[in-house]
């Protein structure tokens, strides 16, 4: 596991937005799954950025859902796939074969898990998996207490998941489960980007990567990974003694 505090969080996102282009470069038809949410989203916009000017081609790659609230779609405003689609896979005019998410409107969900576990496991496992944290340390909705040694699996959300997961819709929504990546993905995956950004999470952050690895504690599976790298902004790494 390798940490790295950036000034601010447009610095942390051109960093990952370049070492994303880096990586396609040394591999046109890397698999890759990229987190929804706040913090990675200035990252999609300038890796966008970069493709347009022609720096990177991504017409080879596989991009893979990490994770939906059940019930919920990509044509669904607030839905986790609707961001990825809106912030970077409609901009880049990806294929409809290119694109793999959950249909978390599914009558069968385990044959949805399945699917997913099978689109990685035909690509030799994910090439990079950019993840954020909860403030429960979760990853992606991997909640406290989840195997690590899980594939994907549908998630009974934690409080604390619903109640901060109310921020991205309009109006107050019933949510109860997920359907996720597991952590086993996270293990087998040849890089694994952690990227935590703001005060808040400081806290969580430090237990991270400094407390025992646990699965009450999900984050702490980065300190076990050779190809962990977790970046973060000088407000969450606060509590970490880092030069």
């Amino acid at each position: 596991m390798t940490i790295q505090k950036f000034p601010d969080h447009p610095t942390l996102s051109q960093h990952t937005a370049e070492h994303l282009a880096a990586i396609i470069n040394q591999k046109p038809t890397a698999t890759l799954c990229l987190a929804s949410g706040d913090t990675p989203i200035e990252t999609y916009h300038r890796f966008v950025n970069l493709v347009k000017e022609g720096r990177v081609d991504v017409s080879q790659c596989t991009f893979v859902g990490l994770d939906e609230w059940v019930g919920f779609g990509p044509d669904d405003f607030s839905s986790c796939s609707f961001y990825v689609f809106r912030d970077l896979f409609n901009p880049l005019n990806l294929r409809l074969d290119q694109v793999h998410v959950f249909d978390a409107k599914a009558s069968d969900l385990a044959a949805e898990c399945a699917r997913i576990d099978a689109v990685i496991a035909e690509r030799g496992g994910l090439d990079i998996l950019l993840v954020g944290m909860g403030m429960n340390g979760h990853i992606a909705l991997n909640e406290p207490g989840t195997p690590f040694t899980l594939g994907c699996h549908v998630v009974k959300l934690a409080e604390s998941t619903i109640t901060v997961g109310q921020k991205y819709f309009e109006t107050e929504t019933e949510l109860s489960q997920g359907i996720t990546l597991g952590l086993r993905h996270l293990t087998e995956a040849k890089e694994v980007i952690l990227l935590v950004s703001g005060e808040r999470k400081a806290p969580v952050l430090q237990e991270a990567l400094q407390g025992p690895v646990t699965e009450q504690m999900p984050a702490s599976i980065m300190q076990t990974h050779p190809n962990a790298l977790v970046w973060i902004d000088e407000a969450a790494g606060s509590l970490l003694p880092m030069a």
